[in-house]
């Protein structure tokens, strides 16, 4: 059961439940990541313990974005381990068909936090080709009372030809990934239009 329902917020097929633009989760905005602004651009409620928040930069649009940010957050207990697999056996899944889909997984040293971080590709039949490259940070939380897991994602894509973009979002590869390790998270509290903050 809990397979099925990760699986459906990873690939974000959840009917809506509450959409709006106001913030759900107390997160700043704009968001500051790697020196780039990420403005908000649509949360969403999507049962009773999943929230979900997309940011872009100003002027970007989410049909052919260059960068996106996102915060999905399950007010109930999650297995760490078995996310990261999750995603990791995604992108495996990929390379069967896509040459520059690739994956790395990074432990905190205490085990509460894990980043999937990857490359993945696409040539869609109305667009531009691009690649992609996409770390998720995984993060649990106990305080006691209640276990809730956090994700937080960031994606880059270069759009034209694919072995270039490769090659410049490789080079960046090292100091995103120092941006998502220091991103200082903000205390999450679940905030409704109709409860105010819970």
């Amino acid at each position: 059961m809990l397979k099925k329902i990760f699986l459906l917020v990873i690939f974000s097929t959840l009917s809506l439940f509450n959409a709006q633009e106001k913030d759900l989760l107390n997160v700043p905005n704009p968001i500051d990541f790697n020196g780039t602004e990420f403005y908000l651009i649509r949360a969403e409620q999507r049962s009773k313990t999943l929230f979900q928040q997309q940011y872009l930069p100003k002027d970007e649009e989410m049909e052919k974005f260059n960068q996106i940010f996102e915060y999905t957050f399950l007010n109930k207990e999650i297995d760490i381990e078995l996310a990261v697999r999750q995603k990791v056996e995604m992108v495996q899944a990929k390379q069967k068909e896509d040459k520059y889909a690739k994956v790395n997984v990074t432990e905190s040293p205490d085990g509460s936090e894990f980043i999937v971080d990857y490359y993945i590709s696409e040539a869609p039949a109305n667009g531009d080709p691009f690649v992609e490259y996409d770390i998720f940070r995984f993060k649990k939380y106990d305080n006691g009372t209640q276990k809730s897991f956090l994700i937080l994602n960031y994606g880059k894509r270069i759009y034209g030809d694919m072995k270039s973009a490769l090659k410049i979002l490789s080079k960046q590869r090292d100091p995103l990934m120092t941006s998502m390790i220091e991103y200082k998270i903000p205390e999450i509290k679940i905030q409704t239009a109709a409860n105010g903050t819970k």
